[in-house]
């Protein structure tokens, strides 16, 4: 499928690029721009991320960001519930990726929950994201080939009252994905000044052309298609 394939709304950016390495670079400057512009006016920023092995060349690159990281608060946009120790675990991936050098002096706000099943942890975890209250300055998310983004998956039963749920978090059990997970929901995701799709290959452009077509039910990453978004993606 070719970029020019796709019928994108005119609130959706896509920015393409001729290689991976390309992308990063300039998402970790619109990130950076994104971040200082936000501590300037306020004194502080935020930013929630997503988990798989697309975003670690971001990851490291910010790492090494001059940044007043000090002031700047990380979140996670979901997380599969396990043990931070465990490599499958989306926070263990920030804290060996990104939470380093220049970066590890940011506040880390984690989803995971000690000792406690994902349902029952969902009132802590709320407590723990109400820290963050003004709208998130930077979301980034990924999208999976089944056009789930987040852990927003179309096949788990919690994920129709998702959809409408007004709290920060909601724990999720994927029926096909391995592990339950906490994910921030729709709506808190959608409560944030920039929302970027971080996408890489092929493959990801055919889930996207059929997102389109297809309601947030059966592709969630269809409704943050319906609101603004930029879109990065290379080969």
């Amino acid at each position: 499928m070719k970029i020019s394939d796709l019928h994108l709304p005119d609130h959706v950016h896509l920015r393409t690029f001729v290689s991976r390495e390309a992308l990063t670079l300039d998402l970790t400057e619109l990130i950076e721009k994104q971040l200082n512009k936000a501590i300037n006016s306020r004194g502080k920023a935020t930013l929630a991320l997503s988990g798989g092995t697309t975003p670690v060349p971001l990851f490291n690159r910010l790492s090494h960001t001059l940044l007043p990281w000090q002031q700047i608060t990380i979140t996670l946009v979901d997380d599969r519930w396990i043990s931070p120790d465990e490599p499958d675990s989306n926070e263990y991936l920030l804290r060996t990726q990104l939470l380093q050098h220049h970066a590890s002096k940011a506040r880390f706000i984690p989803l995971w929950q000690a000792n406690m099943t994902a349902e029952v942890a969902e009132k802590s975890c709320q407590i723990q994201l109400q820290q963050i209250t003004d709208p998130i300055d930077i979301v980034v998310l990924g999208m999976g080939n089944d056009g789930h983004t987040a852990s927003l998956f179309p096949d788990a039963p919690e994920f129709p009252s998702a959809l409408h749920n007004k709290m920060d978090c909601v724990a999720i059990n994927p029926a096909q994905a391995p592990y339950a997970r906490m994910s921030l929901t729709p709506a808190r995701l959608l409560n944030s000044k920039q929302r970027i799709l971080h996408i890489v290959g092929e493959d990801k452009l055919a889930t996207l052309a059929k997102a389109l077509t297809c309601s947030a039910e059966v592709m969630p990453i269809h409704l943050f298609l319906q609101h603004p978004l930029i879109i990065y993606w290379a080969p």
